[in-house]
This record gives C-alpha cells, sequence and structure tokens, in this order.
C-alpha cells in the first residue's frame, strides 16, 4: 500500500498564554510570558512559587457543570482543546464515516490532583467517601474517551503516554495510523494539569525547576546563561490529521501537511540525555529520513528548550551535528512563554509549528539576554520573524530518555 498524506485541518489551544487559538497565536507573536505566582495551591512551604497556570477558562461553552465535575481539570482541558480543533476543522458539519475517525490523546502525569484530593478523602473520612467517578475522572486515556464518546468517533481510541514526549507521539503515531490505512481522521494531541503540591515539590527536590520566584516572567530562559530550570506549566493541545484527499474534497482550510516523524531513546538515565545529545539526533534525523528530505529543507526549529542547564546545551549539540557545527536555521522554544506543559508541551509546540509554517513566521525566544557561550545558535531572540518557512520541525524529550520529532510541510 502507498503511504497516504496527512494535513492538519483543525487546531485548538488551552495554555497559560490564552483559552482559544486566536489569543494563544496573539500572544506568542507578542512575545508575553505565561508564568506567575502558583494560585491553585498555597505555595508558602515550597521552595518553587511559581508556575505557568492556565486562567480564567470559561467551561459552559463546552461542558455542563455536572459533567465537568466528573473529570479532573486535564481532562477539561484536553476536552475544551479537543472541541475547538474539531469545531476549527469543520468536523460536526461533515459527512464522514465515523468508524474511520479515531481519537489519540494522551497526558504526561494525568490525574494528580484528583489522586492528591481523593487520598486527602480517604485518610480523613474513609474509603465510602471515595467518589465513584473517581478512576475515570483521573486516568490518561479519558480524554480520547470521551471526546470519543462525545462524538461517536468509533476509530483507533488511545493515549500515548511518554512524559514530555506525549503531546508529538500521539501526533506522530495518529499520522500514521491514516498513512498506512487505519483511520481517515484522528484526533491528537496532550494535555496537562500538574500544577499540584505533590508534583511541585517532587521537580523542585530535583532541582529541575527555576527558583526565580522574584521575577516569574522572567524565570524560562533557554539557552540563557542564567538559566536555572524549567517552569512547570499546565493546559493542552489538540490538532485533527486528515487523509489529504479527504480534506481536499470536503473543502477543509489546510494548515499544513505532516510529512516526517521519528522516534529514539537516549538509554542513558531516567532524567538525563546524553552529553553529546545523541539520542535528538537520532530522533531529528529519523524525522527527516521519514519525510524524504534533507536537513537543508527546514527552515525552523521549534525546540524543546526547556531552559535546564544540560538539555539546551545537548539540544544544541545535537542540531549541529544533524545542520551542521556552522547552521544558520533559525530556532526557538516557546517555552520561553508557555513554560514546560509537560505532557502538552509537543502538542502545543506542534501548533504554534502549523501556525509559524501557516503564517510564515517564526516565534520568538523571549528572556535570551545573554547567552550561554556553548549555545551559540540563532534562537530568535526577544522578537518574531517574518520568514519563509517551507518545513518546520518541532522536537520533544522526556524522562526515560523518549525522544520524538515531527515535521510539518506548508502546502
Amino acid at each position: 500500500m502507498e503511504r497516504r498524506r496527512v494535513v492538519v485541518t483543525g487546531l485548538g489551544a488551552v495554555s497559560p498564554l490564552g483559552n482559544t487559538l486566536a489569543e494563544n497565536w496573539d500572544a506568542i507573536l507578542d512575545g508575553k510570558s505565561g508564568v506567575a505566582g502558583i494560585r491553585v495551591f498555597n505555595p508558602e512551604h515550597h521552595t518553587v512559587k511559581i508556575a505557568a497556570e492556565v486562567k480564567g477558562l470559561d467551561l459552559s461553552p463546552y461542558m455542563d457543570k455536572k459533567e465537568a465535575r466528573r473529570m479532573d481539570q486535564f481532562i477539561q482541558y484536553g476536552m475544551v482543546a479537543g472541541i475547538q480543533a474539531i469545531q476549527d476543522a469543520g468536523l460536526e458539519a461533515a459527512n464522514l464515516d465515523l468508524s474511520r475517525v479515531g481519537v489519540s490523546v494522551g497526558s504526561g502525569i494525568g490525574g494528580i490532583n484528583t489522586i492528591e484530593a481523593t487520598r486527602d478523602t480517604y485518610v480523613q473520612r474513609g474509603p465510602k467517601k471515595i467518589s465513584p467517578f473517581f478512576v475515570p475522572s483521573a486516568v490518561i486515556n479519558m480524554i480520547s474517551g470521551n471526546l470519543s464518546i462525545r462524538y461517536g468517533y468509533a476509530g483507533p481510541n488511545l493515549a500515548v503516554t511518554t512524559a514530555c514526549t506525549t503531546g508529538t507521539h500521539n501526533i506522530g503515531m495518529g499520522a500514521r495510523l491514516i498513512q498506512w490505512g487505519d483511520a481517515d481522521t484522528m484526533i491528537v494531541g496532550g494535555a496537562e494539569w500538574a500544577t499540584s503540591p505533590i508534583t511541585i515539590g517532587g521537580f523542585a527536590n530535583m532541582r529541575a525547576l527555576s527558583m526565580r520566584n522574584e521575577e516569574p516572567e522572567a524565570a524560562s530562559r533557554p539557552w540563557d546563561r542564567e538559566r536555572d530550570g524549567f517552569v512547570l506549566g499546565d493546559g493542552a493541545a489538540v490538532l485533527v490529521l486528515e487523509e489529504y484527499e479527504q480534506a481536499k474534497s470536503r473543502g477543509a482550510d489546510i494548515y499544513a501537511e505532516v510529512t516526517g516523524f521519528g522516534m529514539s531513546a537516549d538509554a542513558n538515565h531516567i532524567t538525563s540525555p546524553r552529553d553529546n545529545g545523541e539520542g535528538f539526533v537520532a530522533c531529528m534525523q529519523n524525522a527527516i529520513n521519514d519525510a524524504h528530505i534533507s536537513s537543508d529543507a527546514i527552515q525552523y526549529i521549534n525546540a524543546h528548550g526547556t531552559s535546564t542547564p544540560q538539555g539546551d546545551v545537548a539540544e544544541t549539540r545535537a542540531i549541529k551535528t544533524v545542520f551542521g557545527s556552522d547552521t544558520k536555521v533559525p530556532i526557538s522554544s516557546t517555552k520561553s512563554m508557555t513554560g514546560h506543559l509537560l505532557g502538552a508541551a509537543g502538542a502545543i509546540e506542534a501548533v504554534y509549528s502549523v501556525l509559524a509554517v501557516k503564517n510564515q513566521i517564526a516565534p520568538a525566544t523571549i528572556n535570551l539576554d545573554n547567552p550561554d557561550e556553548e549555545c551559540d545558535l540563532d534562537y530568535i531572540p526577544h522578537t518574531a520573524r517574518d520568514m519563509t518557512i517551507t518545513s518546520a520541525l518541532s522536537n520533544s524529550f522526556g524522562f526515560g530518555g523518549t525522544n520524538a520529532t515531527v515535521i510539518f510541510r506548508q502546502v
């Protein structure tokens, strides 16, 4: 069977920068930061007191209060982004074979806040007070499950969970299901609500998080000499992927084409990449090979770029290996604005990459005031850049050494 073409026809986004696609893109182009003091709990006894939280999300256009109460917020975020993407693609009015429409939306951590709260209920009030909706409100596959039930999508239904690579793996695996005939349409992405006392405490004790509590908007600063860790972020992003001929025949507006997907493992350490970025190199090269292009065809990279001392250097070295030590390819980390959305990071960054291709504008890396001498590439500091972008590459790397890269091309 000849591999079928896959295109992006719908986008949805809920992030620290805004609760709609338009709000997100406007904030990205304006170089705004979504980082602030933690609001969802009192961080008085925590060493880290900042995060990039979702703010002011109104659920009423998407679900009723009864339905919302049965979902952890990571599911709510995923549902909102999914509904937005489905509406954006015009799928609700499309005459589709629902057995050929699937869903693959994952999460890196899942319902950690619901798990924490339910544990408190159990300790304080006993097992009979545990909600019968506890399990379906917390398990990772329930964004896919709820979207499938809501719309009657009876195709493949799954939720890849691979830490911070989750969103990109769901996109890539969804694209492959279409390419090889298992589905004609896939709703794909990732969601996360991990700003909880335990999660913040755990990451802080790993010394993974920025301690810049007094300057939250400047805390996420990929490739800068003064970076001291990532900022935890919440949100969700969902893309609608379709087989090209189907999208064209129904007159869908096409954002971009998915042309390449690559995966690899560092096989090194539970949290740290190899210093030379060897696993990242394999991942990017696999995606480029899958797209049947050379590295010269990539005009923009949305980097993993977490703002950690080791990770930023390893990714820089990997990019130099793939693209050449003197590469001029423009690179940015939108995590400088959104923080790190963990399981949703690859999905929100894919959305920004697709919009970069569609609008021919590369997002900036904010807070890059004093570049690390080992990070000496073109990271598009401070200001978004109008430029030609035929193909864009987006990286995601996660704990356990799991890596994924996806490539989008202008149509």
